[in-house]
């Protein structure tokens, strides 16, 4: 996408302002953290014992978010499911939403929190000179007690982030994302779990391995990426760049940022979308349910409102959801493997 559709989209989530989720007791060896509270009522309190089977994971980010829960719970209507995680986005210094990620718990939701480092050269994080604001910022996420997904840097293959292609080097921002991690995982922040975003909408020759920033250093690969005019598929918009993400890792793959704008004629398009996930065995879907307006790349993606787009979203929910009236399980897809990971090479 155009810096000027990314500029948009970020003026829109990077004012103060959902994983698997927390649903019951999250057992201490998964995440290496002590003891975990008890689970909010909403969610089952069955602790976890072992890792199950993958699950599909929906997700949502609203315009005002974190702000009041009314914006997600029309989501959760419309999609005839309760969104297990939530996105939001944070400048450099502020501080972790305890609050909003609280209120997410209690909604068997956990946030996806993308630090953007606007106006900071990577060099100086990878140097250590904010290891102080990185420090306090773990140990927000340690004492919350509960799983936090974690990304840095995000879309840093597209051009239109300052830490982005042509800004800032490769070398710059995987010695800055490793610096991150490292950090946490020295304040035993073991609940944080890594998530390197990278965009589908860039040329076809850049390539992602420069930015990949080690096995040791990602738990989860989230691809952001839209249908914005008819004729476009799960192919064209998310292939090239799935296939770039296998070739370098097994790990799991979230669509990370994704929407259907009316455009690409929604209701007729939201098939293709569950299918290609299905098909691919992704992770979850983080729908994008902001409204713009303007050009292709500014549309309304927010479907709420549109009864034929809502069913075609709501059936292929349904067809890659549970298909079971009990609450929502405790948290237990790749807890271990996020536990070994957090324990390896520093």
């Amino acid at each position: 996408m155009t810096f000027k559709n990314r500029a948009a989209k970020t003026a829109a989530v990077i004012a103060p302002t959902v994983l698997l989720v927390w649903l019951g007791v999250v057992v201490a060896r998964h995440l290496s953290i002590g003891a975990a509270p008890a689970a909010p009522p909403l969610c089952s309190s069955r602790p976890v014992r072992q890792v199950e089977p993958r699950e599909f994971l929906l997700g949502v980010r609203e315009h005002d978010t974190p702000g009041p829960w009314a914006p997600i719970s029309q989501f959760a209507a419309a999609a005839g499911a309760r969104p297990r995680l939530v996105l939001i986005y944070t400048s450099w210094k502020q501080k972790f939403r305890y609050g909003f990620a609280k209120t997410a718990a209690a909604h068997c939701a956990v946030v996806i929190v993308q630090m953007q480092p606007w106006s900071v050269p990577l060099s100086a994080i990878a140097a250590g000179h904010y290891d102080g604001y990185l420090s306090s910022y773990a140990r927000q996420v340690r004492t919350f007690h509960r799983p936090v997904v974690i990304g840095f840097g995000h879309e840093v293959n597209g051009n239109w982030y300052p830490w982005g292609h042509g800004h800032q080097s490769p070398a710059a921002f995987v010695a800055a994302w490793r610096h991150v991690v490292t950090v946490f995982r020295r304040q035993h922040a073991g609940n944080a779990i890594w998530l390197w975003t990278i965009s589908s909408g860039v040329p076809r020759g850049r390539q992602l391995r420069p930015y990949w920033p080690g096995a040791h250093y990602v738990n989860w690969v989230g691809v952001d990426g839209y249908y914005e005019q008819k004729g476009q598929n799960f192919s064209s918009v998310f292939g090239h760049t799935i296939r770039q993400v296998r070739a370098l890792t097994k790990d799991p793959i979230l669509l990370s940022e994704a929407a259907i704008g009316p455009a690409a004629g929604r209701s007729a398009s939201m098939p293709n979308l569950f299918t290609g996930i299905r098909r691919d065995h992704l992770l979850g879907l983080v729908w994008f349910d902001v409204t713009q307006s303007g050009d292709l790349s500014h549309q309304n993606w927010r479907m709420e409102g549109h009864p034929a787009e809502v069913a075609a979203f709501k059936h292929g929910v349904a067809q890659l959801l549970p298909s079971s009236s009990k609450p929502p399980g405790p948290w237990a897809p790749y807890g271990a493997g996020v536990a070994q990971k957090a324990t390896g090479p520093q």
